[in-house]
């Protein structure tokens, strides 16, 4: 569903991602792990086709997000850390802006943001404006828009920060519910505990480099996935 191979970006003097190679398969949830400035965001957002990238190429059901960027994006759905919406809209103008963007049916659309706003808890409030909504509630609101044209691949940057545990939990099984309709996520986290019981495969990238990847099973052996980032991050130091 994703593949990453060789990409490299740079910054300048620095390389902020170097020569990563990642390929995240239709059914799994892939976690990317590492510390803040890592490289993690910079992947993400050349993912997505946000960020171009001075080398390497990445691949979206087996489409080049460099060559027909607008084919791979209209399959994927991009949740970033601190959601930047429209906040003049409210909530419920605000989803059927986006479901517009996707050629959303009206029907469709209809089903699933009643759906989706019943399950976040957010219906009472797609009438208000989104200036008056709460972190939390914002990052709700960008969840909802970001299923709604029912992608192939979700990738999210901290999906978890600002959401409360009711919210955290449901979407967790959204996400699982994705991959088990043929779809895949990748998302990056700093809760180890959360990737260690979600995720199927998990990637260790540090200072642009990975470190270490492939199934929780191979990653963590007998030990903790955190102990395991301890320990590479100390043989590393």
């Amino acid at each position: 569903m994703l593949k990453i191979i060789n990409l490299t970006k740079t910054f300048g003097d620095k390389c902020a991602v170097d020569d990563l190679s990642l390929h995240i398969q239709s059914g799994e949830i892939y976690g990317f792990i590492g510390h803040n400035g890592a490289g993690k965001t910079t992947t993400i957002k050349a993912c997505c086709g946000i960020m171009d990238f001075d080398s390497g190429e990445i691949l979206v059901d087996g489409v080049s997000i460099k060559k027909d960027p607008l084919a791979c994006k209209s399959k994927i759905a991009y949740i970033p850390d601190n959601p930047d919406l429209y906040e003049f809209m409210t909530g419920i103008q605000y989803l059927q802006f986006v479901a517009d963007i996707f050629k959303v049916s009206k029907q469709k659309r209809s089903q699933l943001i009643e759906k989706y706003a019943d399950v976040f808890l957010l219906t009472q409030d797609l009438a208000q404006p989104i200036s008056a909504y709460s972190h939390g509630m914002k990052q709700k609101l960008a969840v909802i828009s970001a299923l709604i044209h029912e992608p192939k691949l979700v990738i999210m940057d901290e999906p978890f920060v600002g959401l409360d545990p009711v919210a955290a939990h449901s979407l967790k099984q959204i996400m699982r519910g994705i991959c088990d309709n043929g779809g895949a996520i990748f998302f990056s986290t700093h809760v180890l505990e959360v990737a260690e019981k979600l995720c199927d495969k998990v990637a260790i990238i540090k200072e642009g480099k990975l470190i270490k990847s492939g199934t929780m099973e191979q990653v963590r052996g007998d030990s903790s996935l955190e102990s395991v980032f301890l320990e590479l991050e100390e043989d590393d130091a």
